[in-house]
């Protein structure tokens, strides 16, 4: 099934994990998709991969806290693939510390990836969107936004954040037919999260026995969510919350 055939995606962060995940279902499902992300080559080679297979994708790199390159590598999707009618928000980083072991500059440095740089890349696709009186936007925010995670605090503050950012932006932008949505992953199985098992086994042993599933999720299982709030079957859904977490958070 095509559901997004003939759209443009953009996804960010979509080199690995859960962004490479949406990436491939999105492009699985007939849309043209760009991932825009500071690891070029990793994104580059998914994108040839999903090339090979006959789908149109595009490698694009952009640091996400950089305004300018987010301006830049919009325009250089425009360029090339066309109208954006999909923005899946994906792109995200965390380092696991107790509060008051965190400095000011990595504060600042978790709020300019997952705050502020979904917002400078929702602004820069939302003139074109406008302009065509349509658009789907996801927002992937976390859990760690809904009931907070200890260690987390920053990030959890920041998801929080793009929780209530997703539902503002569902009540002004419903006038322009652009609709705004937004994705929670519980505890997933990425490359961040091994980096965390690594750190803190305890850790993980306890996330998988908080899940009434007893077990972390795949990026694979949360794709399915996104791309069926990108499509025109989600034509009455915006301003919502959905978390794919296993029954860890239950609304």
């Amino acid at each position: 099934m095509e559901r997004l055939k003939d759209k443009v995606a953009i996804i960010t962060g979509g080199a690995q994990g859960i962004g490479e995940a949406i990436t491939r279902r999105l492009a699985g499902e007939g849309a043209e998709v760009a991932i825009l992300d500071i690891q070029h080559k990793k994104a580059q080679a998914v994108t040839d991969d999903i090339g090979a297979k006959g789908r149109n994708a595009l490698a694009v790199k952009m640091d996400i806290t950089d305004s300018q390159q987010v301006k830049q590598a919009v325009k250089e999707v425009e360029d090339k693939l066309g109208k954006v009618d999909i923005l899946v928000n994906n792109a995200g980083w965390d380092k696991v510390a107790p509060f008051i072991e965190l400095t000011e500059e990595l504060w600042d440095k978790v709020i300019a990836i997952n705050l502020r740089g979904p917002i400078t890349v929702t602004r820069a696709v939302l003139d074109g969107m406008m302009s065509r009186n349509y658009g789907k936007i996801v927002n992937i925010a976390s859990d760690a936004g809904r009931v907070g995670s200890s260690g987390e605090s920053v990030y959890s503050a920041c998801k929080g954040g793009i929780i209530a950012f997703t539902k503002t932006l569902a009540r002004e932008l419903i006038r322009y037919n652009i609709l705004v949505n937004c994705v929670c992953p519980g505890p997933t199985d990425t490359p961040m999260m091994a980096e965390l098992g690594k750190e803190n086994p305890k850790l993980m042993e306890a996330l998988e026995r908080a899940i009434p599933m007893r077990r972390l999720g795949k990026p694979e299982e949360l794709a399915p969510a996104v791309a069926f709030l990108a499509s025109d079957e989600a034509s009455y859904i915006t301003g919502q919350t959905l978390s794919v977490s296993g029954g860890l958070t239950m609304a």
